[in-house]
């Protein structure tokens, strides 16, 4: 029987836990060979106090010089010795004034000599009539035993201190890559905070349809004897897609939460170190603790970070460290060591660069897609949120969900702690309706800046802005324009908001038009009014050519390109790429004419309603900003909504 090895300090892990047990193994105590180290640090410090001992025992030879005893006798009759020591015939003596040393360079003060044995003077006598004190202590002070030790020991423990530090470092770099590197402590339980409570899917919202699919997980986990029964395997993995904020996370941890069991959470990018290898043996040791107090839940962040298809030549070679790493995580989850009673659950935002080996059933069962949340959804959410903000009561959180379509649960909570933030920065008691407006307006539109411009190119943003919401009026089944504002937000000159009174799914082709002709109405107006292009218009350039790429080359409106998808989803970056020269250039003629003829039915539009357009910039020169009711009504345009009979 082998014995235990010594305990190592090594850093924390690169997981989190929630609801392990607090029973954990008490670390094993020191054994023979920890004893036979302290033996070699005894001899070796032995050693080092024995040769520094002799140094400075010689350099304590040298601190005074021995002088004859002639030398002696005539400082005494000359007076100028102060006072001596002696211990039998051995003399130590400290004189009045420095003298030359006979024998040797300089002078001193301090000497010593011997008296001989054949010596018949009236030593006392002199003394006596010289006034020389015979003290009983030593005149030259010699270094104590403990003082010796101290001073010989002092490199030994400098060197031992700084070897310790230089290996604590060193375990703390390179831990995990197994031998004299080291190795990963195992997790530590964290337990949550007085009062507060798991996450559940009480604390979810917006995503029911994620929950029923997840819900079969928690039931397994929470019931696994009837599964068993029946055959049925608990699901290795569930991978979750879907766009940055729609709470991934949240899911995940309301999971466990849900199901009461262990649950371990890592971002995939903490796995990766310089050195190979490191990242599979700290897979290797988050699995075996999860296992430990199965059935439990890993939670992995970001997967595409190590899971990004092989072969790609990405990395350097069949053994780089993201490779290594990836295939300990397939052997953990469906190889030969098995997984029982563990569940991973991994998300990301980029499914589709993920391995095919690690999204085939066996690996993650379930792929399910966090989308968006929906208007239902959306005021659920909001009701989360705003549970510990005090609201007033003219707060109407389904016109706030009204508004905010597309945005996800992250941007839904900012918004409501803006909103806190602005009650409190106004000492307000409560959040209003008009601190949500604003919010809102902070978040979309971006933040006001105290820009002072001169007065004709407000006059040209007025009519900019115009443009924008004129054609947003005027196009049927264009979104309703909710706000027009001239004053400086972000890195716009003035801002036109259009949000739709529902969410919508699929785009027809006459209303992606709808959207280039509003996004064009700026440039319009600008040619209508004053015959010239500006700078300003970058950012609607910007999306016309984003919508017209995809209208042409990825979603078959073009009868000349056909009915097909020439371009990739990420066509910014790969554009150029994935098609045949012809092809492109046909892409390429598309796209102009589509935008050609929006931006010529958005002159038209203008010039047919010039008395309108000029309303609404003079309406932004006197106040800044319109909201919805007031810009139709200047406009003298009837809103419609889609309760109305002719919408």
């Amino acid at each position: 029987m082998t014995n235990p090895s010594p305990p190592r300090k090594a850093p924390e892990p690169p997981w989190r836990t929630e609801g392990t047990p607090d029973e954990r193994p008490k670390p094993p105590s020191g054994g023979r060979r920890m004893r036979g180290g302290w033996w070699n640090l005894v001899l070796a410090a032995l050693v080092v106090y024995l040769v520094a001992n002799l140094v400075l025992s010689f350099f304590n030879e040298g601190d005074e010089p021995t002088i004859s005893y002639t030398e002696f006798s005539k400082q005494v009759d000359e007076g100028n010795v102060s006072k001596i020591y002696a211990k039998g015939d051995a003399i130590q003596g400290q004189l009045k004034k420095a003298r030359d040393d006979p024998e040797g360079d300089g002078t001193y003060t301090k000497f010593t000599t011997e008296r001989p044995t054949f010596a018949d003077d009236r030593l006392w006598a002199d003394l006596t009539e010289h006034d020389v004190t015979v003290t009983a202590e030593p005149v030259v002070q010699h270094r104590s035993f403990l003082a010796n030790l101290l001073i010989s020991l002092a490199p030994m423990l400098i060197l031992v201190v700084l070897w310790v530090v230089v290996a604590r470092r060193m375990r703390g770099a390179m831990g995990g890559a197994g031998g004299m590197l080291g190795r990963k402590a195992p997790p530590r339980p964290v337990e949550l905070e007085a009062g507060e409570s798991r996450t559940t899917f009480a604390d979810v919202a917006g995503i029911d349809e994620v929950e029923g699919e997840l819900n079969d997980v928690v039931d397994f986990l929470k019931n696994p004897g009837a599964y068993r029964r029946m055959g049925a395997r608990m699901p290795r993995g569930v991978l979750l897609t879907g766009p940055p904020g729609t709470g991934k996370t949240l899911l995940a941890r309301a999971v466990a939460g849900e199901a009461g069991v262990p649950f371990f959470s890592a971002s995939a990018s903490e796995f990766i170190e310089m050195i190979v290898g490191v990242g599979a043996s700290r897979v290797r040791e988050l699995f075996a603790e999860a296992r430990k107090v199965a059935p439990s839940i890993i939670f992995i962040d970001e997967i595409d970070t190590i899971g990004r298809s092989r072969g790609g030549g990405s990395g350097m070679g069949g053994h780089d460290e993201r490779e290594q790493t990836l295939n300990q995580i397939l052997t953990e989850m469906d190889g030969f060591s098995g997984a029982e009673g563990v569940i991973v659950i991994a998300a990301t935002n980029r499914a589709d660069i993920l391995d095919p080996a690690l999204t085939r059933p066996g690996r993650f069962d379930r792929v399910v897609s966090v989308s968006p949340p929906d208007r239902s959804g959306r005021k659920a959410i909001l009701e989360i949120h705003t549970r510990e903000i005090p609201l007033a009561p003219d707060v109407d959180l389904a016109q706030v969900a009204r508004t905010t379509p597309g945005m996800t649960g992250a941007e839904l909570a900012n918004l409501a702690n803006e909103a806190a933030l602005l009650a409190v920065k106004r000492k307000q008691d409560r959040v209003t309706q008009a601190n949500l407006s604003e919010a809102l307006e902070k978040v979309q539109l971006g933040a006001e800046r105290p820009l002072v411009m001169p007065e004709e190119e407000r006059r040209r943003t007025a009519y900019h802005e115009s443009g924008h919401a004129l054609l947003g009026m005027l196009q049927p089944g264009a979104d309703p324009v909710r706000k027009i504002t001239i004053v400086p937000r972000g890195r716009a000159l003035g801002v036109t908001l259009s949000t739709p009174d529902a969410d919508k799914y699929a785009y027809t082709e006459e209303y992606l038009r709808g959207r280039i002709i509003g996004a064009l109405g700026g440039m319009a107006a600008e040619q209508v009014v004053y015959d010239v292009i500006t700078t300003g218009s970058e950012s609607d350039l910007e999306q016309v050519t984003r919508i017209a790429r995809g209208m042409v080359g990825r979603w078959g409106m073009s009868p000349q390109v056909g009915r097909l998808s020439a371009l990739p989803g990420d066509a910014q970056q790969a554009y150029g790429l994935a098609a045949a020269p012809g092809t492109l250039d046909a892409i390429d003629d598309e796209m102009r004419r589509v935008v050609d003829e929006c931006y010529a039915e958005a002159v038209r539009k203008l010039r047919d309603h010039r008395g309108q357009l000029d309303a609404l910039a003079e309406a932004l020169l006197a106040n800044e900003t319109l909201d919805e009711a007031d810009a139709y009504r200047i406009a003298g345009i009837t809103r419609l909504t889609k309760d109305d009979p002719q919408a």
